[in-house]
């Protein structure tokens, strides 16, 4: 170990351990220097002593690293019976490299290219802005076009299909490449960063574990906390409702604090701040590894009015407009070359000019929320980053920042939608529907994602959105790499092609730590990715991410030296009949002249053409793209995906009081066909009140519940109506039986039936229901039995305290 003077420091700014261990400290030597330098800290002695002895920093170094865990040596044969007359030998412990950094790995979720500020948008993120300021900015930097294909490709290196994630989890199916378990020769960032003496921690958003794996059951190896983080704080899926979150600590399911200004993004910052402070007031030598995943910005888009506020009347100009703002300011910025053209609003998206005034003032709202909304994470990601600056490990924290993990989303459809559970069902919401909900949008009471529109503009100066991997719309994110201690030449721009498989190579090499060939007994996949650690230095150092594959629902492209071939099949807002594979039309990009892909080049170079469609043949074998899947919102159902369900081949499923929280895809599937409910309950003598039981909540579900002694159902269709049946009369105390079953009509998804209850074996009313939810009640919500938990499925109840006053022997489900 190379040891360095220790600069002379003011009391005030104490240097920890790994400070001292970074510049190259010796115990001794930080002993001297400070004596020298006449500081008068305690606190520096303190320092110097816990960083050890340089000697044992070196062996910690020299162990074989490339299989994991490390393979501890033998003991030595000790002769001696008595303990006093020998001295114990050094205990053996696996601890990060000598100034191996703090990782932060910050994921914003749905975010465009063209919405930052830092990136020539028009929302102001100062956390990224000043990051970028002292630190680097990517402008060729992409991930896979949608949530869990970029997250597991995040945190393992290896190409999402490779990960089996080639679409969300909820939509995992039997074939290799999209069967929603990462293997076991893929051992994720974590694990390894853990096994090599780091702390780790993920906080927020995770959208990694098989649909069928979320429940009390587990199993639990792709669970955070099974997948290399010591610490987790957050929800398990694809999106969760920021004023009442679903959320996990660790494995266990927990609720947020009952507070009016509760905010998730806020809660999970606090989390991630007192644990990083925990972490190292206890073990300040030690490194941590946080992932720091926000469930913003993808819907619900749920901001406090504050925030909203700063944004009033910002976008009165429309979408059209914006884009050509956002590319003047991209150009000017440098974040885009000069002569950059603005690729055409396709003819699905309408011109903000052909839209009435109520279309452009509700639209204009969608994007205000939206704005806030980012600018909000914003500011507690800065919270994040604060934090560390307090605890001195700025200096030595990587940190990488991805405004995005794909495009900006058009999920919400042509006008956008006050509820994106109707979007994620197929069902289109319009401008009449949306209007009374206006003022109160972004609120609890709304379940919001604006219009196509604003996410193309969003994705400025490209084409398309989310989900459409065949372009950089759907997969060209901006990212910013602020390292103080290694990157020197500050707010520097990196135009070398890189893809969300480099981030773990790139970790990797910062702590000086090999790739291992082996982890936990399973051989090694080696990683897909490659450190873009040499572009720190050298903005002009030739690429070495020369070609890279995209899929997702059938819109696929290439890159390779420059070029780029792509076909987009599917458009993520149209549920229409989609052409056969083979009848797709590609197209042929020249990205190093033509940064926005505005110039289709097909027709004047077919060989390249060929030869791009050739290796992408050849990549999708590789990384079991095959069989390309073009379906969305019907594989929801894990029969039609073919899927594992935990439910298998039931047609019935006991419950009883307590069970909470059981996910959508952990329980009986009752959308689409007839069933039957039967409570067995007992109300005391002064009458019950409360939910028996309850699936999902305020934006789509059905409860079952009693209120003034009398017996309620409710059916609950995306906010938009309720169906209610009820008992006439209040139930008197006793034990009774409380039977519901619902005919359904038949028919295509989403079609209505019938409600009828009854009372210990007498009918007592019964309800039409017209339209029913077709795949999906809610992407976070759950059951629970004897309360309604996140949100109530009825306003005839509170949002709290709406727990079972009576007793509940058990409920069963059945369907036919």
């Amino acid at each position: 170990m190379r040891l360095l003077p220790i600069e002379p420091m003011p009391i005030e700014r104490i240097p920890s351990p790994r400070e001292l261990k970074m510049k190259g400290g010796d115990p001794m030597n930080c002993l001297l220097e400070t004596i020298r330098n006449d500081f008068k800290a305690v606190g520096l002695v303190l320092a110097c002593i816990a960083l050890g002895s340089a000697p044992a920093a070196r062996a910690a170094d020299a162990i074989d690293r490339t299989v994991l865990p490390v393979v501890e040596p033998e003991p030595p044969t000790i002769t001696e019976q008595d303990a006093r007359k020998v001295t114990a030998p050094p205990r053996f412990a696996v601890t990060a490299p000598a100034a191996a950094p703090n990782v932060i790995v910050v994921l914003v979720d749905d975010f465009g290219f063209g919405q930052s500020g830092t990136f020539g948008g028009p929302i102001e993120m100062p956390t990224l802005q000043t990051l970028a300021n002292d630190g680097l900015r990517y402008n060729r930097f992409h991930t896979t076009a949608l949530c869990s294909p970029t997250r597991t490709a995040l945190l393992t290196g290896r190409n999402h299909h490779v990960n089996n994630a080639g679409a969300i989890m909820e939509l995992a199916t039997g074939f290799p490449g999209n069967t929603g378990v990462r293997p076991d020769s893929v051992a994720p960032l974590a694990e390894i960063l853990r096994q090599n003496g780091y702390s780790t921690a993920a906080f927020g958003k995770y959208h990694e574990t098989a649909p069928w794996e979320a429940s009390v059951s587990g199993p639990f190896d792709r669970w955070p906390t099974r997948s290399g983080f010591d610490k987790f704080y957050g929800f398990i899926g694809g999106e969760t409702n920021q004023w009442a979150p679903a959320v996990y600590d660790g494995i266990t399911r927990v609720e947020v604090p009952d507070d009016p200004d509760y905010h998730f993004t806020n809660d999970m910052t606090n989390q991630a701040i007192a644990w990083m402070r925990f972490q190292q007031s206890l073990t300040p030598d030690k490194p941590f590894f946080v992932y720091f995943a926000t469930g913003a910005t993808h819907a619900p888009h749920h901001a406090p009015k504050e925030w909203i506020a700063k944004f009033k009347g910002k976008f009165d100009g429309g979408w059209d407009r914006l884009r050509e703002q956002t590319l003047a300011r991209q150009i000017k910025l440098g974040v885009v070359p000069k002569g950059t053209r603005l690729t055409p609003r396709p003819p699905e998206i309408p011109a903000w000019e052909s839209l009435s005034p109520d279309q452009k003032r509700l639209f204009a709202r969608q994007m205000e929320t939206f704005a806030g909304f980012a600018a909000h994470t914003d500011h507690e990601i800065g919270r994040l980053i604060q934090a560390v600056r307090e605890l001195g490990e700025i200096e030595n924290t990587l940190v990488v920042y991805i405004a995005g993990d794909n495009g900006a989303s058009a999920e919400g459809g042509p006008s956008g939608s006050y509820n994106e559970i109707l979007a994620l069902n197929g069902i289109v919401s319009d401008v009449s529907s949306q209007l009374p909900h206006l003022e109160e949008w972004g609120s609890p009471n709304t379940f919001p994602h604006y219009a196509v529109g604003w996410a193309h503009a969003g994705n400025t100066p490209f084409q398309w959105t989310k989900q459409v991997a065949s372009h950089f719309g759907g997969t060209r994110n901006g990212m910013v790499v602020h390292w103080p201690a290694r990157i020197k030449k500050k707010g520097g721009l990196r135009s070398q092609f890189h893809h969300v498989i480099d981030i773990a190579p790139t970790i990797l090499e910062a702590a000086t730590l090999p790739e291992p060939t082996s982890v936990n007994g399973t051989k090694q996949r080696p990683m897909d990715g490659v450190s873009m650690v040499y572009t720190f230095d050298d903005p002009k150092a030739g690429d070495r991410r020369t070609t890279q594959y995209f899929e997702m629902f059938g819109n696929r492209a290439i890159y390779h030296d420059g070029w780029v071939a792509a076909t987009r099949h599917s458009i993520p807002w149209l549920m229409t009949q989609l052409p056969p594979f083979d009848q797709d039309r590609w197209e042929l990009y020249d990205v190093e002249r033509d940064f926005s892909q505005s110039v289709d080049l097909a027709a004047k170079n077919p060989e390249k053409l060929k030869q791009l469609q050739a290796l992408f043949v050849e990549e999708a074998i590789k990384n079991h793209v095959f069989p390309l899947d073009d379906r969305r919102s019907e594989r929801f159902n894990a029969a039609i995906a073919g899927r594992p369900d935990l439910m298998g081949s039931r047609t019935s499923l006991t419950l009883y009081e307590g069970m909470t929280g059981i996910s959508e895809n952990a329980f009986l599937n009752v959308k689409g066909r007839s069933h039957a409910l039967t409570a067995e309950i007992e109300v005391p003598a002064k009458g019950a009140e409360g939910v028996i039981i309850a699936q999902a909540g305020r934006f789509g579900g059905w409860s079952l519940y009693m209120k003034g002694g009398r017996v309620h159902h409710v059916y609950n269709f995306g906010g938009l109506e309720r169906s209610v049946v009820a008992s006439a009369a209040p139930l008197a105390p006793g034990r009774h039986t409380i039977a519901y079953e619902f005919d359904y009509d038949g028919g295509p998804p989403g079609s209505g039936g019938t409600s009828r209850l009854a009372v210990d074996g007498k009918p007592v009313g019964e309800v039409r229901v017209p339209k029913t939810m077709p795949f999906a009640y809610s992407a976070d919500e759950g059951v629970d039995v004897g309360m309604d938990n996140e949100t109530p499925v009825t306003e005839d109840y509170a949002a709290r305290g709406n727990a079972f006053t009576g007793r509940i022997d058990r409920v069963t489900i059945s369907a036919r």
